[in-house]
């Protein structure tokens, strides 16, 4: 899952996204609303959270352009205004939920996993697909009550698939999700965690099965 986190303290950026990131999510970060503007536009994202007073151009300009282009991406506005007025304007113009500054920790992350979890039609935490289940909160695959190890990029690859099980996920789409501006991943690197994956998800009977051309999809091993 890739979110943006659009925030001007370099502070609490750097907090917010250091425990984003230790849970397994890819991160972007912009300090200014115009920068924020540029990239939603350009890049897909999965959660956008978002502050209000920033430089250059304000937070709610930010969400009613995104908006307007029919971006999907779920908005987590975060923020010290805090008024009626405030909250109702932020979700008339479509986002998802709204936080006051100061915040706790805790319930920041719960929010977070609610937004993921809705984003991908999900209601409940913990998924099953064939004898493989994912706990959302824990980020943790497991078969028959035992926890599947999988490194953390083959962990994050296999999340995108399984939330999306039975439907081909494009090469590009992956990429995307699972990198932030500054990493690097190819095509070439994709293949070789599919093909990790398959090995480890063989006993489970389930499998990754490439579409020619276009990318992959999790698929349930029938015996013969």
């Amino acid at each position: 899952m890739r979110i943006l986190l659009v925030e001007d303290n370099a502070t609490l950026s750097e907090g917010l996204s250091a425990i984003l990131r230790s849970s397994g999510y890819a991160v972007d970060v912009v300090a200014d609303g115009a920068s924020a503007d540029a990239v939603i536009a350009t890049e897909t994202f999965d959660l956008v959270i978002l502050d209000l007073t920033l430089p250059e151009m304000d937070g709610l300009e930010v969400l009613r352009a995104m908006r307007s282009r029919q971006n999907k991406a779920a908005v987590m506005i975060l923020t010290a205004r805090g008024t009626p007025e405030e909250r109702v304007k932020g979700l008339d113009l479509g986002a998802d939920d709204y936080m006051i500054k100061p915040f706790d920790v805790g319930e920041f992350e719960a929010r977070v996993r609610v937004l993921l979890r809705r984003q991908a039609g999900l209601r409940a935490s913990n998924v099953s697909y064939g004898n493989v289940s994912f706990d959302l909160k824990s980020r943790m695959f497991s078969a028959d009550g035992a926890v599947i190890d999988i490194p953390a990029r083959e962990l994050g690859l296999l999340e995108i698939l399984f939330l999306r099980a039975g439907k081909v996920v494009a090469k590009e789409a992956i990429i995307q999700s699972l990198t932030a501006f500054d990493d690097d991943l190819s095509a070439n690197a994709i293949e070789q965690y599919v093909s990790r994956l398959r090995k480890r998800l063989a006993p489970h009977g389930l499998t990754v099965r490439t579409a020619r051309g276009i990318g992959y999809y999790l698929e349930k091993v029938t015996s013969s």
